[in-house]
């Protein structure tokens, strides 16, 4: 069974998304960390993020794994470096190029072939697995989803000025509803949770009930 979890930035999508796995016993799929990983080897190799062509050439020949819902680099397991400001705040120039685009979904439809997966991302119930077996599309509104934000980046002793973050915010929402390809967008049977007043945990269990409800007619 695939379980795409759709939303926007800062609706807690990671996070869910892999403890609803390990609650379901299925493998995690962060399709978000696969993005930044390229920005960030993009920006850390010096190639032009605002040269389409040559941005999609370099992106194309980074070797990318998943292990155990670790995204691997090079053989190099990616971490804090890829959830910096800077990379957040040049991501767009990755997730906006149609042709890094289409080679992603076909590595996380490679991957993701005779497994049970929870795959979080913006496009996975619309473009990645639109048959999938169930969908969800998480969200909240742009401020609680940016005061999430900035205790992440307190967490880790980064800068965290609110208004900064609220305004990155609003700008990442547009360019995420309106980029040509593979654009934040609720599939039509995807269920959505508005995830403003719930814990991480309830969240997880109202996702596993509904997971599991699917689930039983597949039981032997």
């Amino acid at each position: 069974m695939i379980v795409t979890i759709d939303g926007p930035a800062g609706a807690g999508k990671s996070t869910i998304a892999k403890r609803l796995a390990e609650e379901l016993d299925f493998q995690f799929l962060d399709t978000g960390a696969m993005y930044r990983a390229l920005t960030w080897h993009a920006q850390k190799s010096g190639v032009r993020l605002t040269a389409a062509n040559e941005l999609a050439t370099h992106c194309l020949a980074v070797p990318l794994q998943i292990r155990s819902g670790t995204l691997w680099v090079e053989q190099v397991p990616m971490g804090a470096e890829i959830r910096t400001p800077e990379v957040s705040r040049d991501i767009h120039y990755v997730a906006d190029n149609v042709q890094i685009r289409r080679h992603l979904v076909d590595l996380q439809r490679q991957w993701v072939c005779d497994a049970n997966f929870v795959s979080e991302g913006r496009d996975q119930g619309t473009v990645a697995f639109p048959s999938a077996e169930c969908k969800f599309f998480l969200t909240a509104t742009p401020e609680t989803r940016a005061r999430r934000r900035q205790r992440q980046l307190q967490q880790q002793n980064l800068p965290s000025v609110y208004e900064e973050i609220l305004a990155a915010q609003l700008d990442r929402d547009r360019r995420d509803q309106s980029r040509p390809e593979g654009r934040l967008l609720k599939a039509a049977d995807a269920i959505t949770i508005q995830t403003d007043e719930m814990s991480i945990s309830e969240v997880v269990a109202q996702l596993a009930n509904i997971v599991q409800v699917r689930l039983s007619p597949r039981m032997p």
